[in-house]
């Protein structure tokens, strides 16, 4: 054997079980198609968000929160209806219970700090038994993505230099070995070195082939967000016809190749019509990747409108219920929308998804960071303000619906529709009560320190000349996580179509739902994939260990 496990993916759930394997006792092969310049994979880009419940720093901002509270809000967003959803619901069962029990701790001895500020993402707007976040559970890393990467990949490098993991990048598996029926290794494509920047697309020139041996496999490789062919394939009929246009939340690698040879091994793959894309979209004006988009993390006061200028129904409304949106617009006849809001908007509620557009927060620069309460949008805001395809920034509203027509070419937009939907919603501003649920609802979550705080902008007139000017963005379909996968059960065993393992298959990560094949169900709390990926990585290991 070339060492007691094989892990396929070194992203975060990968580096998650390489490190707790290792803790174990056992030895360990990393592999993964892309350069050692990619360790961390997805997680790397993220903006760092972790679910957490009844947390020092909620309860510091004034939140009560409870693991009661969180699990009504779980089975109310994942809806599980299905068969298969057994191993699914006991991997979120499980995960609440970590969530709110030992993660922050065990996540904190490894050294990872929290913005003070908790976030509230998934606000939901239905029934407290429907879908959303009742409170804010979004803790934001200190560092981001790179900062919850580092202690893993620490420990995993600092094994590797005592000779207890090895690492093979730049091996493309193509197959799993199965021996009697027991998967006792992979082979594949040895790929051309290729020095490229993280997250750039990478040559597929192949070099040669190889294979490995181990006496267990943990698929950790991630799912299908950069894979458009493969989105499209499995897209959900209740959302309608597939879309024609998408932006990549993820870089070209994470094309779901394993998922498809973990199932002609014999693993069950399940929920593969689950998936989790965002509605608010923006293509990246400086790309990394190919048809790179950002996602705008929007706080709750622009105005929702529709391809045709029409204000989007309650509650979908910025910050509420992702695939919600998502159905409605696929509905619609058209694949894109538009925020309209003010510079006041901008500066106080407009954040963007990722490690790279948040400097401050990533570079741990307190300096920077304090300039976000000062007057003035953050800098890569301000930057896609100037130079996004997706934005049009003007002094009056005909003038602004002039550009946005202008971005698309199609001219869908009225000057009339979308004048009496910013009138109608600036008379509501008048008073302290209204019949406008979000104009309810952005006063609400006022009530929140933090939202008032940082996040959510005073009440005002959209046609204040004050506020302005005047900004519309269009917002494109942005792919970005898989919530089925190979079905687990709670030691990460990989279980084959008549419900037993697989012997010497594990997943963790994306590639198993983040637990059980699809522990969030049709939909997600937010926060909730790092900590996935975390939790579920050091599950198989300890499955496979024990």
């Amino acid at each position: 054997m070339d060492s007691d496990v094989i892990v396929v993916g070194a992203g975060l759930a990968g580096l998650a079980a390489a490190s707790e394997l290792v803790r174990l006792g056992k030895t360990v092969t990393v592999v993964d198609q892309e350069g050692e310049q990619s360790l961390g994979g997805q997680a790397f880009w993220s903006f760092g968000g972790l679910f957490l419940v009844d947390s020092p720093e909620q309860r510091r901002m004034g939140i009560k929160d409870s693991h009661e509270l969180a699990w009504q809000d779980w089975v109310g967003t994942a809806g599980f209806d299905r068969p298969e959803d057994e191993w699914p619901r006991k991997w979120a069962e499980a995960y609440v219970d970590f969530a709110s029990g030992e993660k922050r701790a065990w996540l904190h001895a490894l050294g990872v700090r929290f913005f003070p500020v908790v976030g509230w993402a998934e606000r939901g707007g239905y029934t407290a038994q429907g879908h959303g976040n009742s409170v804010p559970r979004f803790h934001i890393t200190w560092g981001t993505g790179p900062g919850i990467v580092e202690p893993f990949a620490r420990r995993v490098q600092e094994a590797e230099r005592e000779g207890k993991v090895q690492f093979k990048f730049r091996h493309r598996v193509d197959e799993l070995t199965l021996t009697d029926g027991i998967v006792t290794g992979v082979s594949g494509t040895l790929l051309s070195p290729d020095e490229s920047a993280r997250g750039v697309s990478t040559t597929r020139e192949a070099l040669g082939e190889f294979a490995l041996s181990a006496e267990a496999v943990v698929v950790t490789s991630g799912g299908i967000g950069g894979n458009f062919d493969l989105v499209r394939q499995n897209w959900p009929e209740r959302m309608g016809t597939p879309p024609k246009r998408l932006v990549s939340g993820v870089p070209a690698h994470v094309d779901g190749r394993m998922l498809g040879i973990a199932e002609a091994a014999g693993a069950n793959l399940i929920n593969r019509d689950r998936m989790w894309h965002y509605t608010e979209g923006i293509e990246n004006w400086d790309p990394i990747w190919p048809h790179h988009g950002i996602r705008i993390l929007p706080g709750p006061s622009s105005l929702w409108l529709d391809a045709t200028g029409k204000r989007l129904p309650a509650p979908l409304f910025p910050g509420f219920d992702t695939l919600g949106t998502l159905k409605h617009i696929m509905t619609t006849g058209h694949e894109y929308t538009w925020f309209v809001l003010t510079q006041k908007i901008l500066e106080k509620e407009f954040a963007l998804s990722g490690s790279e557009q948040n400097p401050d927060l990533t570079g741990k620069d307190i300096k920077l960071l304090l300039k976000r309460v000062l007057p003035g949008a953050p800098g890569p805001v301000e930057a896609f303000k100037k130079h996004g395809a997706d934005f049009a920034v003007a002094a009056t509203l005909p003038e602004l619906v002039a550009k946005m027509n202008g971005i698309t070419g199609e001219g869908l937009l009225e000057y009339e529709t979308v004048r009496a939907a910013v009138e109608a919603r600036d008379a509501e501003m008048d008073n302290k009560f209204t019949k406008d649920l979000q104009v309810t609802a952005l006063r609400g979550a006022r009530n929140y320190r933090g939202d008032k705080l940082i996040r959510v902008a005073t009440p005002h007139r959209l046609l204040d000349p004050k506020a302005g000017p005047l900004i519309g963005v269009r917002l494109n379909l942005l792919t970005r996580k898989t919530l089925g996968g190979l079905q687990t059960d709670l030691e990460g065993r990989v279980l084959r179509a008549d419900g037993m393992p697989l012997p010497g298959l594990y997943a963790a990560g994306e590639a198993a739902g983040f637990g059980g094949g699809g522990m969030h169900g049709y939909r997600s709390l937010e926060g909730t994939f790092l900590g996935g990926c975390l939790f579920s990585g050091r599950q198989a290991a300890r499955g496979v260990a024990g």
